[in-house]
């Protein structure tokens, strides 16, 4: 009879790339919407997600530097309409 205990892994490697291929979709998915409604909270998100599949090793690379690419795009955005209004657009009252 064997009693010994075996080891339970915790996170696959397989698990451990669905997450970072999930997490390159999640970057694209947010970065896109974000060049036209709330730029300035979607772009940075799109950024770190994009930067955290890349490290994490995912299967689906174009579409996270595509996401990293479309988050560095909606700040632009946000910095151009701000040059341009000569100020923050948005209005508080």
């Amino acid at each position: 009879m064997n009693t010994a205990a075996h080891p339970v892994a915790t996170g696959t490697p397989a698990a451990n790339t669905r997450d970072a291929d999930g997490m390159a979709v999640a970057s694209f998915l947010l970065g896109l919407p974000g060049l036209l409604v709330l730029n300035l909270v979607l772009g940075p998100v799109a950024i770190v997600l994009a930067l955290v599949a890349i490290s994490r090793g995912t299967q689906r690379r174009g579409r996270a530097l595509l996401g990293f690419a479309l988050g560095v795009a909606d700040l632009l955005v946000v910095l151009a309409l701000t040059i341009a209004n000569h100020g923050v657009i948005w209005q508080f009252s």
